[in-house]
């Protein structure tokens, strides 16, 4: 049976595509985002011109911190579910701008939360990332105790699973939490490492390559995240969190030599020692998402940069 979802961060990367998917299957979704500045808006906007083609979505440009805002959305349109994907990602950016992060990522799921209880939408899953394992042994798993975070993103993101858990247990709410790892693609953000790898390859300028480029991450294609999100949005739980990776730690640089085949050009190299409040490695055991969710990462590293290079070349309309 066809849903109406209320999916927020709608024209951010992975709402994007979550919104897309659950367009194409048949399903309505209504779209919240700000399209602030946090990157290019025009990249934004031009996701949201894609959706806007379907004729079952609809678009309300609203911050979910503005409470009053959202509750007019939620008086107004009849919900199904709720796929809560707007936050503030990216580790560097939240040691600059601590207060930001806590702010959207912690009030902005509170208010949500609280609307989905006012409401009485028993179906909500919300956006976490690898980033609370913190300094944690690998591979991380969902049962580890996660009290070593190593900055404001990691702290934030676990501070909103907290909250989450306690909505559940005072009104019973089912509610999903999705701890995403490494997630790159096309129409992707381009503040992530690998965007800015390719913006840089293209100008012919140096990248910066943290840690001689042994940092390893669990790289997961756009593609694989939208198929659990969906499949978490599917299957309810009371409460439960997944990791949704795509099982294999892969090292940067050879992250980077494979943006460089792709581009058909070398790109020279600034080497700088590791960041403080960034970790060597994350890793997903993803054994619950498989058995709870049907969850199989299916691309590969190879084909997932090809993908997005080749999107990118188009968007950007280079040779």
């Amino acid at each position: 049976m066809d849903k109406t979802i209320l999916l927020t961060g709608s024209a951010g990367f992975i709402g994007f595509h979550v919104s897309r998917a659950l367009l194409e299957r048949g399903d309505s979704v209504i779209g919240v985002d700000n399209f602030n500045n946090y990157y290019d808006p025009k990249l934004k906007e031009d996701r949201n011109a894609i959706l806007e083609k379907y004729h079952t979505y609809k678009l309300y440009r609203n911050d979910i911190c503005d409470k009053d805002g959202l509750e007019k959305i939620f008086s107004t349109e009849k919900i199904d579910a709720i796929c809560h994907l707007a936050m503030y990602a990216g580790v560097r950016n939240s040691i600059e701008n601590p207060n930001l992060y806590l702010h959207v990522n912690i009030e902005g799921t509170s208010n949500i939360l609280e609307l989905a209880r006012e409401y009485s939408i028993n179906n909500t899953v919300i956006a976490s990332t690898s980033s609370v394992y913190g300094d944690n042994p690998i591979p991380w798993k969902e049962d580890q105790r996660v009290e070593n975070q190593v900055n404001p993103y990691g702290v934030s993101k676990r501070a909103a699973e907290l909250l989450a858990k306690a909505n559940h247990k005072l009104y019973k709410l089912n509610i999903t939490m999705l701890r995403y790892f490494s997630v790159y693609g096309p129409w992707g953000r381009p503040d992530m490492a690998y965007f800015k790898f390719a913006d840089s390859i293209t100008k012919e300028e140096p990248i910066d390559v943290y840690n001689n480029g042994k940092l390893r991450r669990d790289f997961t294609y756009i593609d694989d995240i939208v198929k659990g999100t969906i499949s978490a949005i599917d299957k309810p739980q009371n409460f439960e969190i997944y990791n949704l990776g795509n099982h294999k730690s892969e090292e940067l640089g050879y992250f980077i030599e494979l943006i460089e085949k792709n581009f058909g050009k070398k790109a020279e190299k600034n080497y700088l020692p590791m960041q403080e409040g960034d970790f060597l490695e994350n890793f997903a055991d993803i054994e619950k998402a498989k058995k709870d969710l049907g969850f199989e990462p299916k691309t590969s590293l190879e084909e997932g940069l090809k993908n997005f290079v080749e999107w990118y070349k188009e968007y950007y309309k280079i040779c």
